[in-house]
């Protein structure tokens, strides 16, 4: 069977510049959207309650649930629907500051309890579990999430630094940390919840983004060996261009995947679903056009020690990258 992308010969480095203007436009929206709006923490970060509602009567629906808690007094409650039409998720804010999980708990669901009773009458709906987190606790669970995520661009930085050498080390971790950016960016735009569930996705797109840039540098080492009079630019594109058929294959069927819980995994995974098929796309983008243009910027001001000819070279794109085989 003929694969696809076979013989591929795209001057990707070329295209670098179109790249740089796309992905700062998104980064420039959405850092725009997160200063204006702030990000949508979940109730694991900012604390409070969360209480489902199943509701057996028509008139039990968003707009009326929103009034009759506001009409009993619980204002700033959060209403979404959860897996069905008939069945809601209500955030609500931690009404004791000393009380116990359990204690802060009740006492929420008995003030929503009343509220839709007063508005709808008995039967008319079901309450399901109520749970609680206090602001401290949220405090600390966004504390470690953002250590977590620090800790897995210290330790990308000490493989890449010994798997290869400083220079792609540093290339690979200013691209994971562009789709970080961006992959914020997006949760802004989208007016995404921030959950611990989220912040487990983007580690996921850390590893799967660090992945797809090994496999490019790791044929960059190879190439840089086997071409040393060759310049750095089309290097780099025979590089890309030799992997893509990889790159392609793997990011399509990982997609596929994250399109299918998008559009069958229902509201409870559809958030994580966004962010997976928005993290593979730059995930993959970043290791062709983030990653390698950085390398080629490092080298240019701090050549390496092997292959010196082709470092030296790295000024000038020269000709078009050969064709190659791909693999």
């Amino acid at each position: 069977m003929k694969r696809l992308f076979d013989n591929a010969n795209y001057d990707f480095m070329g295209a670098r510049r179109y790249a740089y203007a796309a992905t700062a436009l998104v980064a420039v929206a959405g850092l725009l959207a997160l200063f204006i709006r702030g990000l949508n923490e979940s109730i694991e970060f900012t604390g409070g309650t969360l209480i489902q509602v199943h509701a057996t009567d028509a008139r039990v629906n968003i707009g009326s649930i929103r009034g009759a808690l506001a009409q009993a007094g619980v204002v700033g409650a959060e209403i979404s629907t959860f897996g069905t039409d008939r069945d809601f998720l209500i955030r609500a804010a931690v009404r004791a500051e000393g009380a116990t999980t359990d204690l802060a708990a009740d006492e929420t669901s008995r003030a929503v309890d009343a509220a839709l009773k007063t508005s709808f009458g008995q039967g008319t709906y079901e309450i399901g579990r109520g749970e609680t987190i206090f602001p401290k606790v949220g405090g600390e669970l966004r504390r470690k999430a953002f250590m977590a995520v620090l800790l897995s661009f210290g330790a990308t930085l000490i493989y890449l630094t010994f798997r290869f050498e400083w220079r792609f080390a540093v290339a690979a971790t200013l691209a994971t940390a562009h789709d970080i950016v961006l992959t914020i960016a997006f949760i802004s735009l989208m007016r995404l919840e921030i959950s611990l569930l989220m912040i487990a996705a983007m580690l996921t797109i850390v590893g799967y983004s660090l992945n797809d840039t090994i496999i490019v540098f790791d044929r960059v080492r190879e190439n840089l060996h086997k071409y040393k009079r060759e310049n750095l630019h089309t290097l780099l594109n025979r590089s890309i261009n030799e992997t893509l058929p990889r790159t392609v294959m793997t990011a399509g069927t990982t997609v596929a995947a994250t399109i299918a819980l998008l559009v069958f995994g229902g509201a409870v995974i559809r958030d994580f679903a966004w962010i997976m098929t928005f993290g593979i796309v730059t995930g993959t983008f970043s290791s062709i056009y983030i990653a390698s243009p950085v390398l080629m910027l490092i080298e240019r001001k701090w050549p390496g020690e092997d292959a010196r000819g082709a470092r030296a070279l790295s000024g000038q794109p020269g000709a078009q990258p050969a064709p190659a085989s791909a693999d």
